[in-house]
């Protein structure tokens, strides 16, 4: 039916057009003829005198302001910035939006509420207002953060243009506005560079062969990255990546703007793999695999769950081996477990032959179960240490039956599902960061359907398709059917969104249910709704959720019949389809 349709030009005449990109501010001009104040002798920050500018008040018991007032003060506050202190139209706009705190403390100021423009016009022009609190504000700098710009209510002086200036190049370079209070939260040092020098900073890492948003993103999730010299984990760490086959933007895709990395972590636990035993092909199949563990680090837990092996009698080799061949027990959770079983197994008097052995047969299940304590496991089964000593040993897989934390069947009775499989899902859903235990895990597997091996390999269907991986995870944990589906679904269903429709696919972040609905219900609606848009019958930026998950009775009323002859083309439609599918 697809083809059909682009014969008979649905698609290729009248596609439906993505919503447009909000067009790209233009970066702050940030004068530096503004009225500063000045104290007799240069302090630096933020050792200032009480400035002689008007304050505004921050009383905590301002009133709720209208949408109406708020408008008018917003507007009142972009036409002072842009015609009486010279930004930008652009910048006083966004300044004026992004402020509502500010703005919200300029009611108290006005005298007429009947002429509000003319009531704040009139105030600013005897009482100058400090203008960087509005502006730190509309970074995303929050109320803590701003103190330490303003502590007191300071003016900056005019000496602190460098501080300006800092931040008109991470903005001219790319940095959203959004993440500046991160930026003076953890790497204030950078706003204080002068001569050029965080220029030189910023393109010392482009000269490592990193494109420009590469870096972007490094320095919003790595502020420290900007001071001092180049980062020297962090070059290790680039140049495993090439050796390993692992492009820098790919692995900087994996990375979150709102979490903190440590790159000498990342370098030891390369380091460690190496040391190991893992060749440069696994080590490259285990991040594609699994990037949280490269990016967030083995933890102690994982060298302290080998020194214990050690200190039991296992030999190095050996243990080697159970990270080569076992690479889930590299994270904290398992390595955690593992901690736990030994302790658990030495507390019933179980001899180093017998753990050794226990390891090697079932090292990969026991490092997915949380266990009770041994004297709750006795006191369940009211047998002593020695007996349960004896089960274990016998079966050691009645260690997971009896000891695990996880939810059992209601009559207490151990799940008659084969445990591999059930314990490679939860693995993969530790891997996205569900708690274990919890409730959400336990509804998760409930809801994904397969085994631990397909739902990865439709995971990364979803991030070999051009996906950042995070941002799977979000689109996941909304909707868990996702992974429900077969690959092959999956990619046609990405296929006629990016190929067909010409969708972006960032779209799918906020519509994660896209895939939850039949194929053939989206190209009948799609190509319905293209047929209105080529009659200009109906609003042309309409979102994709508006259009297919509107319920039947809806789509009908706004997507058919709006124009007299909808209802035969939308029976023409379906008619269609029907065709297609016989």
């Amino acid at each position: 039916m697809i083809s059909l349709l682009i014969s008979n030009g649905f698609f290729l005449s009248h596609r439906a057009m993505p919503p447009k990109p909000l067009p790209r501010k233009t970066p702050f001009f940030i004068s530096l003829k503004v009225r500063c104040f000045r104290t007799s002798e240069s302090n630096p920050v933020p050792d200032f005198p009480p400035p002689s500018s008007v304050l505004l008040p921050r009383s905590r018991s301002i009133k709720r302001v209208s949408r109406l007032l708020r408008t008018e003060l917003q507007r009142a506050l972009m036409d002072y910035l842009h015609f009486t202190r010279g930004y930008t139209f652009s910048d006083a706009e966004y300044i004026s939006k992004n402020s509502p705190r500010f703005v919200e403390s300029l009611v108290p100021m006005i005298d007429d509420k009947d002429d509000v423009p003319r009531s704040l016009r009139k105030f600013f022009r005897y009482n100058p207002i400090n203008e960087f609190e509005p502006f730190l504000e509309s970074l995303g700098i929050g109320l803590s953060e701003l103190h330490l710009f303003l502590p007191h209510g300071m003016i900056f002086l005019a000496d602190d243009h460098v501080l300006l200036h800092n931040f008109h190049v991470l903005c001219n370079y790319g940095v959203p506005r959004n993440r500046m209070g991160r930026f003076y939260k953890e790497a204030k040092e950078i706003f204080g560079y002068a001569g050029g020098l965080l220029e030189s900073k910023l393109q010392g890492y482009e000269n490592l062969g990193l494109s420009r948003s590469t870096v972007v993103k490094l320095v919003v999730c790595c502020p420290l990255l900007l001071v001092g010299d180049v980062n020297y984990e962090l070059v290790a760490v680039l140049e495993w990546m090439k050796r390993i086959g692992i492009e820098s933007d790919l692995m900087v895709n994996y990375l979150s703007c709102s979490r903190t990395y440590s790159w000498k972590r990342m370098l030891s636990t390369l380091q460690f793999l190496h040391k190991v035993g893992y060749s440069e092909e696994r080590i490259h199949n285990l991040f594609r695999g699994n990037p949280k563990l490269f990016l967030e680090g083995i933890g102690k837990k994982v060298y302290l769950f080998f020194g214990r092996l050690v200190k039991i009698g296992v030999e190095i080799n050996v243990i080697y081996s159970y990270f080569v061949e076992y690479p889930n027990i590299l994270s904290y959770k398992c390595a955690k477990n593992m901690l736990k079983v030994i302790g658990f197994l030495c507390a019933i008097g179980m001899g180093k032959d017998d753990i050794s052995h226990i390891f090697s047969k079932h090292v990969h299940l026991l490092s997915t179960c949380s266990l009770k304590g041994h004297k709750t496991v006795c006191q369940e089964l009211k047998v002593g240490k020695a007996d349960l000593y004896q089960i274990i040993k016998d079966d050691p897989l009645k260690l997971i039956s009896f000891s695990s934390k996880q939810q059992q069947k209601s009559d207490g009775k151990v799940d008659s599902h084969d445990p591999r499989n059930y314990l490679e899902k939860r693995t993969f859903l530790l891997k996205l960061g569900y708690t274990e235990n919890s409730e959400e895990m336990a509804r998760a597997l409930r809801m994904f359907r397969g085994r631990g091996d397909q739902l990865q390999e439709r995971f990364d269907c979803l991030v070999e398709a051009g996906l950042d991986y995070n941002s799977v995870i979000e689109m996941i944990k909304r909707a868990p059917m996702i992974l429900s589906q077969n690959k092959t679904v999956i990619k046609r269903k990405i296929d006629f969104l990016k190929n067909v429709l010409d969708y972006p696919l960032e779209c799918l972040v906020g519509f994660p249910t896209y895939f939850c609905h039949d194929l053939d219900k989206i190209v009948e609606r799609l190509s319905m709704y293209a047929w209105l848009k080529g009659r200009n019958a109906i609003n042309p930026t309409l979102t994709l959720s508006t259009i297919v998950a509107s319920n039947d009775k809806r789509f009908e009323k706004y997507f058919v019949n709006v124009h007299p002859q909808g209802p035969a083309v939308w029976k023409g439609l379906k008619r269609s389809s029907k065709k297609d599918k016989n």
